[in-house]
Order: C-alpha cells, then structure tokens, then sequence
C-alpha cells in the first residue's frame, strides 16, 4: 500500500512537471492558450499584465483558483482524490514558478501541437493514477456523483469562453492556435486514459459480498447482481456490473486486485445513462 501511494505521488509530480513545461516553454511564449482553469489562470495573467499595472504569476493564479474547487471536492468527493488533485496543483504552480519561461521554437503551430501534447501526458498519466490536475475535473465528479450531468456541456462552455475572450482581446490567430491545442491534447489524454466519460464494468468474482462491501465503501455507486456459471467448470459465481465515471476507473482497479486478484473484470464503453448510476 506505501509503495502504491509514493508510486503515485511520484506520477503526480511527473504530470505537474509536464504540464509547467507545455505552459512556459511552447503554448504561454507562443501566445496560445491551455483549456480549463490553467486557460483562465493564464489568461486572467495575461489580462491583468497587459491592461493593468497588476503583474501576478500563472502559478499563483492557478492555486487561487483551486482552492474552493478543492474544498467542495474533499466535501462531496472524497479525501483521497481531492488530496492528491490539489497535490498536483500545488506542484504545477511551484514548476511554473520555477521554470523560466523561454520560447523552444518561432514555430506557432509548433508549439500549439507540442505544448498541447506534453500537457496531454501530464494530465493522461495523473487521471490514470485516479488523481486530477484539478479544476473542471473535480467539478466533474461533484456533478456526477451529485446529479449525473454531462459535464461535456460546461467543458466545451468553459474552452468557448477562453477562446472567444483570448480572441477577442490579443486576436483570433491565436484563438484558432488555441483550437489546435485542445484537440490535440483531448486526443492524446483519450489514447493514454480513456475518451468514456461513463464506462461499465462487469466483474465476474467468487468474493462478491467481500467485494460488494469495499466498493460501496469508496464508490457511491449502484451494483447489480447477475448469477453466472463457468461454462468450463460449472462453478457457481456472481457476476457485478456497475456503472462509474473515468475518474473513479483507478479506484475501481484497485479495489477489485486487493479483494479479488483472480476476478475476471471487462470494462465497456457506455455510451448512455438512463435514470441516476448512483447509489442512494
């Protein structure tokens, strides 16, 4: 268990350094701007050095905006993600702090794809390992585990604004650049995570009340119960679906290998919810 929380600790500092990285050294010298509260935080920097005589860092507008995130995520989600969410925060605004903003290459498009590439694999590897960067991504699990909504919808509400506003004041060149950005760095987080924002789990176990137990324990979620027989064996066993979201993907995993390493899991695309998948 120490080994599984340093190893993710560890995750959670490779993905904020990329993410400095992608910020100081390809998309904020280029102009181009990242999407959710790292696009505000760079933007409402950008804003405020530009038309006011207030200079304030990315860094550090990037932890002001976490930090009611993060309380209503350790209130409604949970201690774990969100410690480990603000843990990545933190250290992506320390890194941006500390690594010198220097243009790699004139090259706009570039550092579009680039920087939106190494920010992708920042932030694939930290969902992976069931944190976050933070910001829309807890929202997204207050959401789900509150009311089931898409959280598609304020995703693309939130990037239009970013990119109408930075459009608007320092020119749609830079908005279109930015457009690149995202796409390039929804594409990659799909190829290293998941693209599913709800995914179905069937879990084929001979330990499915001991299971049952520790996944109600962390998952606020419904489970359904199916008798199953082994075609080859005969042996009675159970199989347990149960509908989750991407960010609870690493938790889920985890659980099912301490309660029951033998138990055979699939995990499918959902392509729809029809009432609440979660448990009240």
């Amino acid at each position: 268990m120490l080994w599984l929380q340093t190893k993710k600790v560890l995750i959670v500092i490779i993905g904020a350094l990329l993410n400095a990285i992608s910020m100081n050294l390809f998309l904020i010298p280029a102009n181009v701007y990242s999407s959710g509260f790292t696009g505000i935080a760079q933007l409402l920097s950008k804003v405020l050095s530009e038309y006011t005589s207030i200079n304030i860092s990315m860094g550090f507008l990037l932890l002001l905006l976490n930090i009611p995130v993060a309380i209503l995520g350790w209130k409604k989600v949970g201690k774990s993600f969100t410690i480990f969410s603000f843990l990545s925060v933190l250290l992506s605004s320390l890194f941006l702090t500390l690594i010198p903003i220097k243009e790699v290459s004139h090259d706009i498009l570039l550092n579009a794809v680039f920087g939106g590439v190494i920010l992708a694999a920042g932030v694939g590897i930290t969902l992976k390992w069931g944190a976050s960067t933070g910001g829309l991504d807890i929202i997204a699990m207050v959401l789900s585990r509150m009311k089931d909504k898409p959280v598609g919808t304020y995703l693309f509400l939130l990037n239009g604004i970013i990119i109408a506003t930075a459009g608007y004041l320092f020119g749609w060149e830079k908005a279109l650049y930015t457009l690149v950005t995202l796409y390039t760095s929804t594409r990659v987080i799909d190829a290293i995570h998941t693209r599913h924002a709800k995914l179905t789990a069937l879990i084929i176990t001979k330990k499915a009340d001991e299971l049952k137990k520790a996944i109600h324990a962390k998952l606020v979620r419904g489970i359904t119960m199916i008798p199953a027989k082994g075609a080859f064996s005969n042996e009675t066993r159970a199989m347990m679906m149960i509908v989750i979201t991407r960010y609870e993907l690493y938790d889920l995993e985890r659980i099912i290998k301490e309660v029951d390493p033998n138990a055979f899991t699939n995990i499918i695309q959902t392509t729809g919810v029809y009432g609440f998948f979660r448990r009240d």
